[in-house]
């Protein structure tokens, strides 16, 4: 059977989906209905194509740290986590449409979002670069010069590896071949197919890959910055920055991030940043 989006969503409510669902029903939250794309449910954008971070196993149940935090933040706000899967290049819109209330992907802090949107940022990331097993090529960031690497379309890396090109330009170097797909899972899948010479993602999903065998790390911690809950406004910014305070300060998020080898943003505090913040 073909898993539509809303069918991923609801998958992921088989397993700790479902606790905290129950436990969603025993309280009562503070967020106006009104407020919410659907009432009762914290509806929130994910890219399952990143493990360990968001990741769908075979049978369409999400899991990963995001997917785990999403769950955590929607039962403390007494409510039931509904995550829609979806392309990072739709995130944003879909957002500003209101088709969901969170974007939880880690979208990376920068002062252009922070224009647009309210982001809590807690997650150190940072660019990685993944090339065949073997291929020991790229041992700085001027290897990557006259190489066609495969990112995910409209995201940071894509447009590190742009203002990568102009550095070159700049210093007569041949340019980056860069080749856009939809998500990491197809950024890999060109990497694998050798239709690319390397492969840009994230820290923690070039290191998993490596792990397993299937790739080379070549590069990584390039261009540090970091990733974060997004918002269209305030009225559920704010009331999720003093859940996931909590959270930190209970020590959950300290101790979900180090089960996945993922750094806190920052010096590990909790902060809304967004307009006029």
């Amino acid at each position: 059977m073909t898993r539509t989006p809303r069918t991923l969503a609801l998958a992921v409510l088989t397993s700790m989906g479902l606790a905290a669902a129950a436990a969603a029903q025993d309280c009562e939250t503070t967020i106006d209905a009104s407020l919410l794309t659907e009432e009762g449910k914290l509806t929130m954008a994910v890219s399952p194509t990143l493990p360990p971070m968001a990741y769908a196993e075979s049978d369409g149940t999400l899991k990963g740290l995001r997917v785990e935090l999403g769950v955590e933040v929607a039962k403390r706000l007494c409510l039931e986590p509904d995550f829609i899967s979806t392309e990072y290049a739709t995130m944003v819109p879909g957002l500003q449409g209101g088709r969901w209330d969170v974007i939880d992907a880690g979208l990376f802090v920068t002062p252009a979002r922070l224009e647009i949107m309210y982001m809590i940022p807690y997650e150190n990331l940072a660019i990685s670069i993944s090339t065949a097993t073997g291929d020991d090529s790229i041992k700085t960031v001027e290897d990557l010069a006259g190489k066609r690497v495969s990112t995910d379309i409209g995201g940071y890396a894509e447009a590190k590896m742009r203002e990568l090109n102009k550095d070159f330009a700049e210093k007569g170097l041949e340019q980056i071949d860069i080749a856009l797909f939809d998500n990491y899972a197809t950024v890999y899948q060109a990497l694998r197919a050798g239709q690319v010479e390397a492969a840009v993602s994230i820290d923690p999903v070039a290191k998993l890959y490596s792990e397993s065998g299937e790739f080379a790390h070549a590069l990584a911690g390039l261009y540090a910055t970091p990733g974060s809950l997004a918002f269209g406004s305030t009225d559920i910014a704010a009331p999720v920055t003093k859940v996931m305070q909590e959270m930190n300060a209970d020590g959950w998020l300290p101790e979900l991030m180090a089960r996945y080898g993922v750094g806190q943003a920052g010096d590990g505090s909790i902060e809304l940043k967004g307009p006029g913040l």
